[in-house]
C-alpha cells in the first residue's frame, strides 16, 4: 500500500474482539497512531488494576494509549484532535462518543459490529443472536452516528450460528470474520470507493445489555428456551438454578424428550447426565459446576456428588 493511500487511524476498543481487530490493523498497512481504551479496572482475586487485552497490545506495539473516563469534557475532545486522524476505528470500546468526536477525524468513525444490522443493535449481539435461535449472524462494519448503532453500513460478513455454539465460538469465528471485512472496508474508504447504505429501521432490534437476574434458570420455560441460554451466556456469565440454598452453574445441555417430571425436578441422574423437567420437553445437563469449585463433566460429578441429584430432587428452590 503506498503511502498516499494510507491512513491514520485512531483505534478504540477495549475487550479481546477489540484487541483481535487491533492486531490485524497494525498488519493493514494503514497507520495507527493512537489506542483508546477504558481505564485499567480491577481484576482477578486480588482485585488488583488491570489493562485491557488493545492496552496491553498497545504497550507491546509502543503506541501512544489515552484512557479518558469520558469523551465528552472539552480536554478529551480536543487532544483527539491533536492527533490529526484520518479516521476513528471503534471496536466494542464501551464509551459513547459525541458527535464532536464523531465529526473529528477526516472520515468520521467507523464501528465494528457483531451483527446483522439492522439486527440487534446494542451491548449484546452475539448473546441475543444466539437466544434468539437465530440461524444466522455476522459484521457489520458502519459509519457511526450519535444513534446506538444507526448508522450507515459499508459492509456486512455473514457466516451461520451451529445448534452446539455459544457466545464464546461465536465471538471467535465472528473477530476472524470481521478483521479482513475492516481491512477491505479501510481501503476503500482510502481509495474513495466505499458505498454506504441505510439501515432500515424498520427491521431493527434491541440486544440489551445482560442482567444478573435473567442467568436464573426459570424451568417452566421450555427446554429449548432454557438450552439456548446456556449457549449463549457461556463462557460468562453463566446460567445458574438453586440447589436448596447452594448456587449450580450449568455450563453445558441439550434438550431431551421423555421426561414427564414437573419444571425443575430430576427424572435421570447417570454419568451420561442430569435430566430436568422444564415447561415443555426436559434438558438434560452434561457440564456444571459446585459452590467453590470448577465446571466439571457430569460424569466426575456423579462419582463423588451423586446424592445431591438423585430422582425426585427439586431445583431452582431456595430452601433456606
Amino acid at each position: 500500500m503506498s503511502a498516499t493511500s494510507s491512513l491514520r487511524i485512531i483505534f478504540a476498543g477495549t475487550p479481546d474482539f477489540a484487541a483481535c481487530h487491533l492486531r490485524s490493523l497494525l498488519a493493514s498497512g494503514h497507520q495507527v497512531v493512537a489506542v483508546y481504551t477504558q481505564p485499567d479496572r480491577p481484576a482477578g482475586r486480588g482485585r488488583q488494576l488491570s489493562p485491557s487485552p488493545v492496552k496491553q497490545l498497545a504497550t507491546e506495539h509502543q503506541l501512544p494509549v489515552y484512557q479518558p473516563e469520558s469523551l465528552k469534557t472539552e480536554q478529551a475532545k480536543a487532544e483527539l484532535a491533536t492527533i490529526n486522524a484520518d479516521l476513528m476505528v471503534v471496536v466494542a470500546y464501551g464509551l459513547l462518543l459525541p458527535k464532536a468526536v464523531l465529526d473529528t477525524p477526516r472520515l468520521g468513525c467507523i464501528n465494528v459490529h457483531a451483527s446483522l444490522l439492522p439486527r440487534w443493535r446494542g451491548a449484546a449481539p452475539i448473546q441475543r443472536a444466539i437466544e434468539a435461535g437465530d440461524s444466522e449472524t455476522g459484521v457489520t462494519i458502519m459509519q457511526m452516528d450519535e444513534g446506538l448503532d444507526t448508522g450507515d453500513m459499508l459492509l456486512k460478513a455473514s457466516c451461520p450460528i451451529a445448534a452446539d455454539d455459544t457466545a464464546g465460538s461465536l465471538h471467535d469465528r465472528l473477530a476472524e470474520l470481521g478483521m479482513p471485512a475492516l481491512k477491505q472496508t479501510l481501503d476503500q474508504l482510502a481509495a474513495g470507493t466505499a458505498t454506504p447504505q441505510a439501515q432500515d429501521n424498520k427491521h431493527s432490534n434491541y440486544a440489551r445489555k445482560i442482567s444478573k437476574p435473567e442467568l436464573l434458570i426459570d424451568w417452566s420455560e421450555p427446554a429449548l428456551a432454557i438450552e439456548r441460554k446456556v449457549r449463549a451466556f457461556n463462557p460468562f456469565p453463566i446460567t445458574y438454578t438453586m440447589l436448596g440454598k447452594d448456587r449450580i452453574k450449568i455450563w453445558k445441555a441439550h434438550t431431551q424428550a421423555g421426561c414427564s417430571a414437573d419444571p425443575g425436578t430430576i427424572c435421570q441422574a447417570d454419568k451420561q447426565g442430569i435430566v430436568i423437567g422444564c415447561g415443555k420437553n426436559s434438558l438434560c445437563v452434561t457440564q456444571l459446576q459446585l459452590p467453590g469449585g470448577k465446571a466439571l463433566d457430569v460424569a466426575a460429578v456423579m462419582n463423588s456428588k451423586a446424592e445431591l441429584f438423585s430422582v425426585g430432587t427439586c431445583l431452582g428452590e431456595n430452601k433456606a
